[in-house]
């Protein structure tokens, strides 16, 4: 009997798994090994990117920060699937960003040598001191994936990481059109000068019987297809909207930038903060002895807000460098709205990096996505900020 009800339980466990919210608009995390953060009615970033990438008949192009790779981790099994695509005649094009394809260039590489992939390294927004940091990939224009997941093996296993697959051929059509920007501006060096701040193209789908709008958003906001929208402007328009929550989980967050204050997020915060409006924020521990603090510390002073710490205790097996952190970027506001992407909320990465996200009006993501969020706030892993503490910062690279 205990095992009869043992092997239904797992079965609607991987069965929810594999559902929610629906096949084709479907939440992706990655979770810290080691850690309690992992929700089983949600699939794990390399069980899905091996399915879209398995699943490919016609193209996959692929455009990340960068690639890095380590032979008997989760990535070589995504790579390995990629080549067999390649091998099978699926053409494969990737973009990388300029100074990580130096940091991390054997990967990229290695598919480069692969008949049928080609790489490319996008270097044009190193001119107004910007970079590529975006991540996501498309499968035969039909299905994207983007999130906070990097191409690298530890964003699979040991970084707090959000993302979306959406199976939708406009949408993907749309996506498709800023990879082709992109890969024609890897190949002249020059950025493309377009209409500021685009427009919200919006899609519709159905999922768990409510039906979703979704629209794309990019940067910079001056280098982006007309079917996308700014990312700041979007971000800041939902902070606006707001009437009783804002929660944001986030890698980093400051108003500072390159000597001078950048405001427009913070004072959307406080504005919303003014109107009563509960603002909770979850940044990682990377943020400790930066200057960031300073900023936090003034945010964290005033009535209905609180930000928290994020700190994912080291792997047992030993120190990992960039890994053990938060790295979500996700943002749900009141119970409709959310936002999910791939830029820190700093000024360089609206205005002079390339980013996408998307905006999501849906009960049904919001609900998902606040679960997740207040599962870290509520968890062992976060602090509030002491505004009287002096924080060190916390090692995080290469010793």
């Amino acid at each position: 009997m205990r095992l009869t009800i043992l092997f239904i339980s797992l079965f609607l466990t991987v069965g929810l798994r594999a559902q929610f919210p629906a096949p084709d608009f479907e939440i992706v995390e990655s979770i810290p090994v080691e850690t309690n953060l992992d929700n089983q009615e949600i699939r794990n970033t390399p069980e899905v990117w091996l399915e879209m990438i398995n699943g490919a008949k016609k193209s996959i192009d692929i455009e990340q920060f960068y690639i890095s790779n380590k032979i008997g981790e989760p990535l070589e099994k995504i790579l390995q699937a990629i080549e067999a695509k390649a091998a099978t005649g699926v053409p494969v094009r990737i973009v990388a960003e300029g100074n990580m394809a130096k940091t991390y260039p054997e990967t990229l590489e290695r598919l480069d040598s692969k008949e049928n992939i080609e790489v490319r390294i996008l270097t044009a927004f190193h001119k107004i001191h910007g970079i590529n940091h975006s991540k996501y990939f498309i499968v035969d224009k039909k299905t994207v994936f983007i999130g906070s997941q990097n191409f690298d093996w530890r964003a699979l296993k040991h970084i707090h990481e959000i993302g979306l697959k959406i199976s939708n051929r406009e949408f993907a059509e749309t996506i498709t059109t800023i990879f082709n920007m992109d890969w024609n501006q890897a190949k002249t060096g020059e950025l493309i000068k377009t209409p500021e701040h685009g427009i919200k193209s919006a899609y519709d789908m159905k999922i768990a019987g409510e039906t979703i709008t979704f629209f794309p958003t990019a940067s910079p906001y001056y280098n982006m297809p007309e079917k996308f929208y700014s990312d700041e402007l979007a971000i800041i328009e939902a902070i606006n909207s707001a009437e009783n929550s804002v929660r944001i989980q986030l890698l980093s967050y400051s108003p500072a930038a390159y000597g001078e204050y950048y405001g427009k997020l913070d004072n959307a915060f406080r504005e919303a903060a003014l109107r009563g409006v509960k603002i909770h924020l979850i940044v990682a521990d990377w943020s400790k002895g930066s200057s960031a603090m300073i900023y936090l510390k003034s945010l964290q002073v005033l009535p209905d807000i609180d930000i928290k710490l994020s700190t994912i205790p080291e792997y047992s097996g030993g120190y990992i460098s960039f890994a053990r952190v938060e790295h979500c970027k996700m943002m749900t506001v009141d119970d409709e709205i959310t936002w999910i992407g791939t830029s820190n909320w700093r000024k360089n990465y609206f205005y002079n990096s390339r980013n996408l996200g998307v905006v999501i009006n849906s009960k049904t993501i919001n609900t998902k996505i606040t679960e997740i969020f207040d599962k870290s706030w509520d968890s062992d892993y976060t602090e509030l900020i002491d505004i009287n503490k002096k924080y060190t910062p916390k090692e995080h690279g290469e010793k």
